[in-house]
């Protein structure tokens, strides 16, 4: 099946859904295809309160509020998965059920995917104490004990933005060795509120059915385990951008995202980039939403008024 757009977005996150609402209500046949449920990371994240004008609002509810909006102007929800894009003067978006989209604008907006722990509890309680952005999520465990995982930047970043909030923050370290800057390094030591604990491998999230009340440990040289009271989790291992269905393009970067200019526009003409999958220093629905407005808007300056 083949059908044919002005304006294609993949991906229905915040990015994904703010482009729709302003490339249909321009006037772009526009399609918003997704895979899975509407709404992105704000599916999985309990409470919002960074959105500016809402002081608190559920996640999902969000997700819901946006979905609406953006197909309120006639864009098309598509459902379905990308699997190739071929560069042309209609670009052509391939799905994996053999649905072919095509138009000459198309925006990726399809995010990240983090990279899970894989234990016992993590799906459970992912959004009720076990969370992937401490910006997010991080207020809500003001004199609570948390736990942090990994040994890179994000995660000693994220361990000293969680000391605003938390009575203790435990940082846990696969091995002895830091993976990240040396003055993040210097600023966890330092301090009071962050124990570091190295060589512990996280193997099961434990809780009372509502939310996380606890972690367990082990630590391999010493045969031992420990468990630790918590009631927040934030598990910073890695994120990899979906991007695989684009590496034929040449526009991603060494680490697999989008390269893009101010116009959120990458080297290929009418190709954009979005939210999170975008080379970025700060990933919020804020600057997703900011990234999806501006991508849209430059496609209709570039299809309609050119």
């Amino acid at each position: 099946m083949k059908k044919d757009y002005d304006f294609i977005i993949i991906g229905a996150g915040p990015a994904g859904m703010t482009a729709a609402i302003y490339g249909s209500r321009a006037g772009l046949k526009t399609a918003l295809l997704e895979g899975g449920a509407p709404g992105g990371k704000l599916l999985k994240t309990n409470e919002i309160s960074n959105w500016p004008g809402i002081q608190k609002e559920p996640g999902a509810q969000l997700a819901m509020d946006m979905f609406a909006h953006s197909t309120s102007f006639g864009a098309v929800y598509e459902y379905g998965q990308a699997e190739k894009i071929i560069d042309g003067e209609r670009k052509q978006v391939i799905c994996q059920d053999g649905t072919v989209l095509t138009a000459p604008a198309v925006l990726v907006a399809t995010g990240t995917r983090e990279r899970l722990l894989q234990i016992p509890g993590e799906e459970t309680y992912t959004g009720r104490g076990v969370s992937y952005c401490a910006v997010c999520d991080g207020a809500f465990y003001r004199g609570q004990q948390v736990a942090v995982i990994g040994a890179g930047n994000s995660a000693l970043e994220e361990a000293l933005y969680l000391t605003q909030f938390a009575a203790k923050v435990y940082l846990i370290m696969r091995r002895d060795v830091f993976r990240a800057d040396r003055i993040a390094v210097d600023q966890v030591k330092k301090n009071p509120k962050i124990q570091i604990i190295q060589k512990a491998v996280p193997t099961e999230i434990s809780g009372d059915g509502q939310h996380v009340r606890g972690l367990k440990i082990v630590y391999p040289d010493l045969n031992r385990e420990q468990f630790l009271s918590v009631t927040g989790i934030f598990p910073y291992i890695g994120a990899d951008p979906v991007t695989d269905f684009l590496k034929d393009l040449d526009v991603l970067d060494a680490h697999g995202y989008l390269m893009v200019n101010s116009s959120m526009e990458t080297k290929v003409p009418l190709l954009y980039g979005a939210g999170d999958v975008c080379a970025k220093p700060l990933r919020q629905v804020v600057t997703a939403v900011n990234d999806g407005a501006i991508a849209a808007q430059d496609a209709f300056h570039k299809l309609k008024l050119s």
